[in-house]
């Protein structure tokens, strides 16, 4: 499978595909939620990178370094949010695989544990901070100077612009659970930690920190 990264270099930027068929992860995420989610929230957010950056000094560059570029500039502040939301979604599909969820791989445990004093602590406060986010948007378990964190960010920000690697995300915006679960946030973000993450990924994403 392509990586992130590779699959976010050129302009006009694509829409990347769902890793994985839209009816996947039901019951946790239903196709229809999946559908509207990538197929219009995310698309939109690509849609509007690709106008921003045509015939600009961004033309050409990946997403990550137009997020980077544009963090904290008013003068770009509608780029900002657009290209980081683009990067978040496709960062988000990938954290998430059918039949997820379950025990990371050792390594990952180990750093947990160090971390949190087990995985079972670990899991209440990922899910305390994506219930607790207050609005709109993410919780995200991150590596920041080789220790594991999980932090909150609102709207579009994001944790690459603090230098923290993330390694998994939950999407919190109500587009990404309201169809299936109305305002009973706390029942999806626990189906989505049970079920879905991707500890594979995470993984991944911690080797290469």
């Amino acid at each position: 499978m392509a990586t992130l990264a590779t699959r976010s270099i050129a302009t006009p930027f694509p829409l990347p595909p769902l890793p994985y068929p839209e009816d996947a992860l039901a019951p946790v995420i239903s196709a229809k939620t999946l559908s509207f989610h990538h197929g219009k929230h995310h698309k939109a957010y690509v849609t509007k990178v690709n106008e921003l950056v045509a015939g600009t000094e961004f033309e050409g560059q990946s997403l990550e370094r137009i997020v980077l570029a544009t963090s904290g500039r008013t003068d770009h502040a509608e780029l900002f949010h657009n290209a980081a939301q683009a990067w978040n979604h496709a960062f988000y599909w990938l954290s998430l695989k059918p039949k997820g969820g379950g025990k990371p791989p050792a390594a990952l445990v180990a750093a947990i544990d160090a971390a949190f004093g087990g995985f079972d602590a670990f899991k209440k406060e990922f899910a305390d901070a994506a219930v607790k986010q207050f609005g709109s948007g993410w919780a995200w378990l991150v590596s920041d100077g080789g220790t594991l964190k999980i932090v909150n960010t609102t709207n579009a920000e994001m944790p690459l612009t603090k230098g923290q690697t993330p390694l998994l995300t939950i999407d919190v915006w109500e587009h990404a659970y309201y169809l299936d679960y109305q305002n009973r946030r706390p029942e999806h973000v626990q189906a989505v930690i049970d079920k879905l993450l991707n500890w594979e990924f995470a993984a991944g994403n911690l080797a290469r920190a």
